[in-house]
């Protein structure tokens, strides 16, 4: 190659990387130019793209930043507040029940229960809410809807709800949310909550079988695969179990008495459902294009979703028709030492655009993280602040460097329970008709609760990030005691100076000899007492360290202990067949009241008198507690539902048919631009209050992304280095190779 050019060139490249060099651009940036000075939040997703954004049928972790950012249920829960605090998002206030009997007579509030027939609720809707723009809603000139009678023609080329030109909005009414509830009967799309709500919304179940007969009616000439479907308008089918008194009241009727369906109010499956977003999507060409619900949600939340690139990224931008509720101004006592209530009473929400980007991998999702460019790693997820929690802790290097980040990793302790229980069906560590062997069961079970060392576990496998068990119920829910009599299990603890203590192993021993095992051996046998844990799963490198953890547990008192790991599908199978021993197990609560831990231990709960449907794995049946229970669910929160706790708690730590495990904390990452984050999985529009400083955020950036030019500067010169005498060479071979040849012919003409 002629080397003539390769001076100049290099010259050039030279002059441009200083021109680079000298430029403020941050050069590795994943955003667009000037993206991090905008008031927008960046996070990441790490699988693929949410499934269903569609109120009836979203339930998923990875679903909840959308759905409850689009949508606004009737209820929500207070921000800060704990124990959580049910508070209304739609509706204009929460409201009480009345109640009536089988003869239709109303009955006072404080009716016990087993009189009440049925629950009326009318709810009030807030007036004044407006559906985030949408082209369901668009509307002519003579008030004709624009894009309710397409073609496939008319639906060709459109795959966003950006590709249509138009857009309206109307004011959210009553008749949104009937329209809601009676599509939970829908057979085209799968509701989690239609069996539940079946048992409780007067004439749920026979309202789904007349649907599903419609259904079927409507689709009787098509192929089972077309996806264009005449649409299913629930205005023409009506039941009486929802229905709007006017525009504004919402009526809807319960079975019995069920203070926990409150609760349900606050989930997205009670969210408004407009019928023109129906009528919108179930026109030709839609359905193929992903034009639904399941990705292009419509709400009246405090954003909507305007960018859905499957797999690649999702954008929500703020609802230009939303309100500004008021950020909070009441918490925690810690919340304004935090600066939790620096923004009290500013209309929310506080960010303009949320930015959701694919990251597949866990260390380019981690790398850009500590560069700034995402404010969190991952919004949904309240387990990856733990992760560096740990890295803290183990590491002095790691924690100086988050510090001088300013990351901040907000904790909590979750309404979550993770427990080791026994089968009470078993003969050697569960109930008894025979009152002697139950109690010397019982003290077996004590002793078992005694030697297990939680904090230990915690610990070592927790990295510390959890909170021992003194019972069924966890912080942040009415009912749980912080401090008193009922704030510690007597069996396994005693106070020392106010500080909890776990009792001996020699306690433990002792009441190990009272059930009829001294030193672990059958005293009438003489055999060692083995035990079978079953697992939830097969024993991976890191099960086999716990399982030995476990039998070390045992050890204490001279129990062997058997593991036989399994994976979940047979573990559940063994334990809906009452074949098990013992086993782990944990509960995360669908809602935060206290009935939602205790269903956990009622008898009639039991899988073995349930076909396995019911949730008491433990089949733990006492009727003290069993009679509390049946009090307690009708109860609202207040002393009497209060003092109810406190015995049934009582009862179960005595009986010990769990040894009580931990409640493990959750912590969230955020940069130090963020504001306002406090993990939780019960507020699920958490969004919606998070505040980003996007001029400190660009100020990070640049400082921790600053170019280092010096080796590529180095590697330039080197270049020249080795290029210039090369090209000397060259040179002085070429012109030496001129004067040959001028010679040459010189000589040649001189001959001649």
């Amino acid at each position: 190659m002629a080397l003539t050019g390769v001076v100049p060139r290099l010259l050039a490249a030279l002059l441009a990387l200083a021109a680079l060099a000298g430029c403020d651009r941050v050069t590795n940036s994943p955003h667009p130019r000037g993206a991090e000075a905008t008031n927008t939040l960046f996070t990441a997703f790490t699988q693929r793209s949410p499934k269903y954004l569609d109120p009836t049928s979203s339930y998923s972790n990875d679903e909840t930043p959308y759905t409850y950012q689009v949508y606004e249920p009737l209820y929500g829960y207070h921000y800060l507040k704990r124990p959580y605090e049910l508070r209304p998002r739609a509706a204009e206030r929460v409201v009480a029940p009345r109640f009536y009997d089988a003869d239709g007579r109303e009955l006072p509030a404080d009716a016990p229960g087993e009189q009440v027939a049925e629950s009326v609720y009318d709810i009030p809707i807030r007036k004044g809410i407006l559906f985030a723009p949408h082209p369901a809603f668009a509307r002519d000139a003579a008030g004709n809807y624009v894009y309710h009678a397409l073609t496939r023609r008319d639906t060709a080329g459109k795959y966003g709800i950006k590709d249509f030109a138009q857009t309206g909005t109307r004011e959210l009414t009553a008749h949104d949310y009937v329209y809601a509830i009676r599509r939970l009967a829908t057979p085209r799309i799968k509701s989690p909550s239609f069996s539940l709500m079946s048992e409780y919304i007067v004439g749920l179940h026979e309202y789904g079988e007349r649907i599903a007969a419609i259904d079927r009616e409507l689709r009787k000439d098509l192929s089972p695969t077309d996806r264009d479907l005449p649409m299913l308008d629930f205005r023409q089918y009506a039941f009486a179990g929802a229905e709007a008194l006017d525009d504004h009241t919402l009526r809807v009727r319960i079975k019995g008495k069920y203070p926990q369906f409150k609760y349900w109010l606050a989930m997205t499956f009670f969210s408004p459902v407009p019928w023109e977003a129906e009528k919108f999507y179930s026109q030709p060409g839609m359905a193929e294009k992903n034009l639904t619900l399941n990705y292009w949600p419509v709400g009246t939340g405090p954003y909507m979703l305007t960018e859905f690139l499957e797999n690649r990224r999702h954008v929500l931008e703020r609802n230009p028709n939303f309100r500004g509720e008021p950020y909070p101004c009441e918490g925690e006592p810690q919340d304004r030492a935090e600066g939790m209530l620096d923004d009290c009473g500013k209309p929310t929400p506080f960010v303009d655009r949320v930015v959701f980007n694919i990251e597949k991998e866990a260390i380019p999702l981690r790398t850009k993280f500590f560069q700034g460019y995402y404010d969190s790693p991952q919004i949904e997820r309240l387990d990856v602040g733990t992760g560096f929690i740990v890295e803290m802790a183990d590491s002095a290097d790691k924690e100086a460097e988050y510090k001088a980040k300013g990351i901040r990793l907000p904790t909590t302790i979750e309404a979550n329970s993770w427990y080791l229980g026994f089968n009470m069906l078993d003969p050697v560590v569960g109930d008894s008709d025979d009152p002697v062997q139950r109690e010397r069961n019982r003290k077996l079970r004590q002793a078992i609760s005694i030697a297990i060392d939680w904090e230990e576990h915690i610990a070592i496998f927790e990295k510390g990030q959890g909170m021992a068990a003194q019972g069924p119920l966890p912080p942040g829910l009415f009912g749980y005691r912080e401090d008193g009599p009922a704030a510690f299990n007597p069996v396994v603890y005693r106070k020392v100076d106010g500080r909890l203590e776990r009792r001996s192993i020699e306690e433990a021993k002792r009441l190990l000899a009272e059930a009829g095992y001294p030193n672990g051996r059958d005293e009438k046998t003489g055999r060692p007492l083995v035990l079978n844990f079953d697992y939830l799963s097969a024993l991976t490198p890191a099960a086999r360290s716990l399982m030995d953890w476990y039998q070390k547990q045992f050890a204490k008192l001279g129990i062997q202990l058997e593991i036989r790991a399994t994976d979940y599908n047979r573990f559940q199978d063994k334990v809906n067949k009452g074949s098990h021993q013992i086993y782990f197990w944990g509960w995360l609560a669908d809602y935060p009241d206290a009935e939602n831990f205790l269903f956990l231990l009622y008898g009639p709960n039991a899988k073995s008198l349930t076909n396995g449907n019911g949730e008491n794995a433990s089949n733990y049946r006492n009727p003290e507690f069993d009679m509390r229970f049946e009090r307690m669910k009708f109860e609202e929160d207040g002393p009497v539902k209060a003092q109810l706790i406190d015995e049934m708690i009582r009862i179960v730590q005595e009986d010990a048919p769990w040894t009580w495990g931990y409640f493990p904390t959750s912590a969230a990452a955020f940069h130090q631009w963020v504001h306002n984050g406090k993990p939780t999985q019960i507020i699920r529009n958490h969004i919606q209050y998070l505040r980003v400083d996007p001029q400190l955020r660009t100020e990070r950036i640049a400082e921790w992304n600053r170019p280092v030019w010096w080796p590529v500067a180095l590697i330039a010169l080197a270049l020249v280095a080795a290029v210039v005498p090369a090209f000397r060479a060259y040179r002085r071979r070429e012109r030496e190779n001129a004067a040959r040849t001028l010679a040459r012919e010189a000589a040649a003409g001189a001959a001649e």
